[in-house]
């Protein structure tokens, strides 16, 4: 049977769709977040059936807030770390592999495991690892680097550096193949034409190579940055924010402050606060990557 046509004889096409689509994206985010803005103007919680207007006394509380202050710090640390260590060794192993053979795809494919894998199974694997009797601890100890069991995840400074590691390893998966897409796109004649003119590897790789892969660059850049600025799975599987709340990051606090406790209007401040600071960081990177492949 012939589709049926509103009046006028024009067909709706995907119209309904859309509006589907819309409704969607207004009912999964744009209401949580106007509500959850709402919230941060009040001292919404679950304990109490009605919650008050509070003005700005949520935002003032938490810039004299000792514990959201370090975790913003410590959150900033994690970023700028995972971030550099994530592209850099991404980089490299996207020009190790940069092959087409069998074997380079089957490394490929074997590197970009840990971004398939939940990062609650990621961070339970490095928990098993990073333990008082982990198997780091095990083999450090049988070959005699160390005599006893190192606390890597009951130290502040080594429960950072800990955290650290195991996201730029989850993140380097992707960042590798971001990077070995952009490669592969690189015409060979590029490469030619530059030897031809006596161009070196670092000649070839800083007017060819870092040129052609400027926009994967600022992709995986980017994308590094939002990923790690709420980063929160890996914290509460491997520290729990500790010890002694030192590895508390920004969202962790924001879910502390809600589900523990129980101040919804707090942790939307939170929410809010860490939402303008992830556009912004995004924002910038993207303004300063784009200029930058521009002047490439």
């Amino acid at each position: 049977m012939p589709s049926r046509t509103p009046r006028g004889g024009r067909s709706l096409g995907l119209a309904p769709l859309a509006w589907i689509a819309v409704a969607l994206y207004a009912m999964f985010l744009l209401f949580p977040l106007f509500q959850s803005l709402f919230w941060s103007f009040t001292d919404k919680s679950p304990l109490q059936g009605k919650s008050n207007f509070v003005g700005l006394a949520n935002y003032t509380d938490l810039f004299s807030d000792d514990l959201f202050l370090h975790s913003l710090l410590f959150t900033g640390i994690v970023v700028v770390s995972v971030t550099v260590v994530a592209n850099t060794v991404g980089l490299l192993l996207a020009m190790l592999l940069n092959k087409s053979t069998a074997n380079y795809r089957v490394m490929r494919t074997l590197i970009f495991i840990p971004q398939v894998l939940s990062g609650v199974i990621v961070a339970f694997i490095w928990r098993s690892i990073l333990t008082q009797n982990g198997l780091l601890n095990v083999f450090l100890v049988k070959v005699g680097l160390v005599e006893e069991p190192v606390a890597w995840l009951g130290s502040s400074g080594l429960a950072t550096f800990s955290i650290c590691v195991v996201v730029s390893w989850i993140t380097i998966a992707f960042a590798t193949v971001v990077y070995t897409a952009s490669l592969q796109s690189v015409p060979a004649e590029l490469y030619e034409a530059a030897r031809v003119d006596g161009a070196g590897f670092f000649g070839r790789f800083r007017h060819v190579t870092l040129p052609m892969i400027a926009p994967g660059m600022t992709i995986s850049v980017v994308l590094c940055l939002i990923t790690t600025l709420k980063l929160y799975d890996v914290i509460a599987v491997l520290t729990g924010g500790g010890p002694a709340n030192a590895t508390q990051s920004t969202a962790y606090y924001l879910v502390t402050a809600a589900f523990t406790d129980n101040k919804f209007g707090y942790a939307s401040s939170i929410a809010m606060v860490l939402l303008v600071l992830t556009a912004l960081v995004s924002y910038s990177a993207t303004h300063v990557l784009r200029k930058r492949e521009a002047d490439l």
